[in-house]
């Protein structure tokens, strides 16, 4: 039948079966299955007559009743080798491609498509040039069966071993993935050299997909291969650690810390650095130093509080309900913490104050600390500053070596919880710095309100807002350096009075005391009398901590007692003025040293302690020698300059005082401060110096219930000095009744207790000559020249004994 067909260029009337989706070439076996009746037709019209049927493709394969122009022209004539009707009414059909072949027209009917045909001649290439297009194409069809896994090796073989060109092209043809229109065109290429290099062309390109798709499919098999192997052995881990019964469940822990980093509420810069560490620790070998310094680090930031924060007291009644609850006087401090929540309550972000509470030892400053956590409702953190040298204890260590650990601001906020907490900074007076840095200067970020919403912790190595946390810092004296001491609000607790310390204690200490030594109210009674008797003969000092420790003393002792009596039934014990010498010993101190007989060349000076007020006693004689002038207690330089001045201006008065010219070469005066062991130092004892050298010179004896304060100059001026309150304390608790002090220090009187000023008879003076008037007896500036000559010619060259019955210590540097 193919011989019949090769001798003619026209067949007339051939049934045309139209197809979807695919192109038969020539030499083609191709099984088919036809399901359209005009197709059907078409087959049962060609087994009945010679097989013959010209299979052509449809443009569109989606239409259902294709028409005439929707059916490309250009086909392949093909015999129905097998024809099997299927039971659902479709037919599978085995055809084979013969040649190609042109529809020359349609022929008219409805029952199926019928045309007549034209046969195509194919332009013959040259061989050698063929030869070698046969080469290339064989080469390149094997190389893409290789990388097409979708062509099964026997095909490979079949297909190489055909010789002839235009066979070899088609059968290439039909098993490429391209595009119906592209499989069209080389069906309708007849120009074999054409279709040869049209074939090596799509076969390179398609070589260079499948090696794309190759390399991305073996990219994507080893992540598989990574992922299933590491689930592998974390599920092996999860068994074994469950085996050995460690474990229950056993998280993923890279996937615990990426879900914690992203629910933190960190900021940005903290989450992008968290989340490069722990894409490094993913790196790592769990093993390695680096892992654990990157697993600590990620452990840091992770415990910072970023955004969980106290809920504020608002309630001022409240907050100053539970003030005056907890702490007894101190209206300054109160004031201003209910002026901080007053506002708070008006300005929604109000940047934390930064106060400094300064008092001697033993006025409660930590202890009012917690007061005001407690009443702002804050949560409270302290921080003692005491003995600190290293700057890394603020602001961190460098994240370089295993042991780098955040500065003490940042752990303790961090075991607070929350990120805006009630920080206390303990002794900050008592830092130091040496070889490794200036903890204070550090401490200049974290107390600057300007600054310290960024503070950056060398270990966080990120910025970390400090603005909502309420800093207050506690000092003995204001020996801080000045940047750092600008950026704090002084505010001075100078100590109790002696009611004040009376009230503390039955309201506060004498309970607290009962509680922690065992004891029961009833079986206790300390009254008021008995603990002013203490105030005043056992303790003389700013605040309350030795009160505490002598009532610590009382409630051990009736302990003891009730538990060695005999008698079952316990008795209330009433603790008198009388029992205090069996219970704390012999009295310590006398409180009325004002009722001490006036002597000559002893004078009572006042002195400023970090400790408080100080009473300081100052004694002098003269005696036969050669001018020289003494003075021991292992005074300062500033102190020993005021003794230099004070004598210069006594000498500058000899002839009003009627003192000869030639006493000063006859004679030695020795100034002397009682209790050597302290040291002393400052200019606040010019006056009492001065004092003390007249009273020895004219032989006039100094009232003993006066006691005086200020510095001289040359001329014979008072001049002011500082710590007015601490020392009116201090007059007070020793029983003085009159005190001196500087003129210009008159306006430091308002911050004195009413109590205090009710109970002393505070003087004021601008010149020398009117302590003389006040303090010496028989001084009268009026007095003549010759009385005082008289008592000049009179002298006594003796010493005087003065028994000293009150520490002194470092008098005020102001």
């Amino acid at each position: 039948m193919a011989s019949d067909i090769s001798n003619h260029e026209k067949l007339p009337g051939v049934p045309v079966l139209p197809l979807r989706d695919v192109v038969i070439y020539p030499y083609m076996v191709v099984p088919l299955f036809v399901g359209r009746e005009r197709s059907i037709k078409a087959l049962e019209i060609a087994m009945a007559a010679d097989k013959q049927v010209l299979v052509a493709t449809q443009k569109n394969a989606s239409e259902d009743q294709p028409t005439e122009d929707s059916i490309y022209r250009v086909g392949t004539l093909a015999t129905v080798l097998q024809l099997l009707k299927l039971p659902d009414g479709t037919v599978k059909v085995l055809i084979e491609g013969v040649r190609r072949a042109r529809v020359a027209r349609f022929l008219p009917g409805e029952e199926y498509f019928f045309a007549d045909i034209e046969f195509i001649e194919e332009k013959e290439a040259d061989p050698r040039q063929t030869e070698v297009m046969l080469r290339s194409l064989k080469s390149q069809f094997e190389q893409y069966v290789k990388l097409n896994r979708k062509i099964p090796t026997e095909i490979l073989a079949s297909v190489l071993a055909i010789e002839d060109a235009s066979r070899l092209s088609d059968n290439i043809a039909a098993h490429l993935s391209l595009k119906l229109e592209e499989k069209q065109k080389i069906l309708e290429m007849l120009d074999l050299s054409k279709r040869l290099e049209k074939l090596v062309a799509v076969m390179e390109s398609e070589i260079d997909l499948l090696q794309v798709e190759k390399k991305i499919r073996g990219r994507v098999k080893r992540q598989m291969e990574k992922t299933q192997r590491e689930y592998y052995l974390n599920e092996q881990m999860k068994a074994i650690q469950k085996e050995l019964g460690e474990l229950e469940e056993v998280p993923n822990e890279f996937e615990a810390l990426a879900k914690k980093i992203e629910k933190s509420g960190m900021h940005k810069e903290a989450l992008e650095k968290c989340r490069n560490e722990l894409n490094k620790l993913k790196m790592m070998s769990p093993m390695s130093a680096e892992a654990t310094v990157s697993r600590n680090y990620l452990d840091w930031m992770l415990a910072m509080p970023w955004k969980k924060r106290s809920k504020l007291q608002v309630s001022l009644a409240e907050a100053e309900k539970i003030l005056e609850a907890e702490h007894y006087g101190l209206k300054e401090v109160k004031e201003r913490i209910i002026e901080y929540l007053a506002v708070n309550k008006r300005v929604n972000k109000l940047k934390g104050p930064i106060l400094c509470l300064v008092g001697p030892p033993g006025v409660g400053k930590t202890s009012l600390g917690q007061s005001i956590a407690h009443a702002t409702g804050r949560e409270f953190v302290r921080m003692s500053l005491g003995g600190i040298r290293d700057e890394a204890e603020i602001r961190g260590h460098r994240r370089t070596y295993i042991g780098a650990m955040p500065g003490k601001i940042v752990q303790k906020i961090s075991r607070t919880d929350v990120c805006n907490p009630f920080f206390l900074l303990d002794e900050i007076d008592k830092m130091a710095m040496d070889f490794r840095g200036d903890p204070a200067a550090a401490l200049l970020e974290v107390l600057d309100p300007e600054q310290n919403h960024a503070f950056n912790d060398h270990y966080l190595e990120v910025d970390y807002d400090l603005s909502d946390v309420m800093f207050v810092a506690t000092a003995n004296s204001l020996e801080i350096p000045a940047a750092l001491r600008d950026r704090m609000e002084i505010i001075r607790i100078p100590g109790y009075t002696e009611d004040e310390k009376v009230h503390i204690a039955l309201r506060h200490l004498i309970p607290k005391q009962i509680e922690m030594n065992g004891l029961k109210e009833s079986e206790i009674l300390i009254p008021m009398e008995t603990v002013r008797d203490i105030v005043q003969h056992y303790t003389r000092e700013a605040g309350v901590r030795n009160l505490e420790r002598e009532l610590s003393k009382i409630c051990r002792k009736v302990v003891k007692e009730i538990l060695l009596q005999k008698n079952e039934k316990t008795v209330q014990k009433k603790v008198m003025v009388e029992d205090l010498e069996h219970y704390l010993g012999v009295r310590r101190f006398r409180h009325d040293m004002a009722a001490e007989k006036a002597q000559v060349g002893q004078v009572k000076g006042l002195a400023w302690t970090e400790v408080g007020g100080e009473l300081l006693e100052v004694e002098a004689v003269t005696l036969p020698g050669k001018g020289k002038t003494i003075y021991t207690g292992q005074l300062g330089e500033v102190m020993q300059e005021s003794i230099q001045a004070a004598l210069t201006v006594v000498r500058s008065r000899s002839d009003a005082f009627g003192i000869s010219k030639t006493f000063y070469d006859k004679h030695d005066i020795h100034i002397h401060v009682p209790e050597g062991a302290t040291p002393k130092d400052g200019p606040s004892a010019g006056i009492t110096m001065c004092t003390a050298l007249v009273s020895i010179l004219t032989r006039l004896p100094v009232r003993s219930d006066y006691a005086m304060t200020g510095e001289i100059t040359l001329r014979g001026e008072v001049l002011p000095v500082g710590g007015i309150k601490e020392k009116l304390l201090a007059a007070h608790r020793g029983g003085i009744k009159h005190v001196i002090i500087p003129a210009e220090n008159v306006k430091d009187l308002k911050e004195i207790p009413d109590n205090i000023k009710k109970d002393l008879d505070i003087k004021s003076v601008r010149w020398i000559d009117e302590v003389f008037s006040l303090a010496l007896i028989g001084y009268s500036d009026t007095s003549s020249g010759k009385t005082k000559k008289t008592r000049s010619k009179k002298h006594l060259t003796g010493r005087t004994h003065v028994r000293k019955t009150r520490r002194g210590d470092r008098p005020s540097t102001h």
